[in-house]
């Protein structure tokens, strides 16, 4: 990781982030019903939080990117692939890491150059769940690409 940025795991007021955490979920109740239940990582760089992450546990050795979002400010940096990279190293149990996330080529790319491969589709995911159209590199998102990564469990 780069020596300018760090990535810390707040306990408290952790809904001061949902303007970083609606860039990558704009459906606001959902954010809040996986920021209860899991893990928020904030990277930050000079004090100020440039990107968000959360991740939750759902089953043994299995943990779910809820959400990850970059300031648009900062992208193409490198912030995004530190964050998913911390991610994959900070929990010694993790044999799976998995997310759901729209068919927009730009965000496929950057999933597959992290190792992720394709592994079903949910259809209409984006219609049937967000109370609004879902637009990303210009295109209405409507199915749920799920994407995984694997590795050996350890020990």
């Amino acid at each position: 990781m780069r020596a300018d940025i760090h990535i810390i795991q707040p306990r408290d007021d952790r809904r001061k982030y949902l303007p970083l955490l609606l860039l990558g979920d704009e459906q606001e109740s959902l954010i809040v019903d996986y920021l209860d239940r899991g893990d928020l990582f904030v990277l930050e760089a000079h004090g100020k939080a440039l990107g968000v992450c959360v991740v939750t546990q759902e089953g043994p050795g299995v943990y779910e990117i809820q959400n990850i979002a970059i300031d648009p400010k900062y992208h193409r940096k490198g912030f995004g692939r530190a964050l998913v990279e911390f991610v994959w190293d900070y929990y010694p149990t993790l044999t799976v890491l998995q997310l759901g996330t729209g068919d927009a080529p730009s965000t496929l790319g950057f999933y597959r150059a992290l190792g992720f491969r394709e592994t079903g589709r949910e259809k209409e995911y984006f219609i049937h769940r967000y109370d609004h159209p879902i637009y990303e590199d210009g295109m209405r998102l409507t199915d749920r690409v799920l994407l995984k990564k694997t590795k050996e469990p350890q020990g």
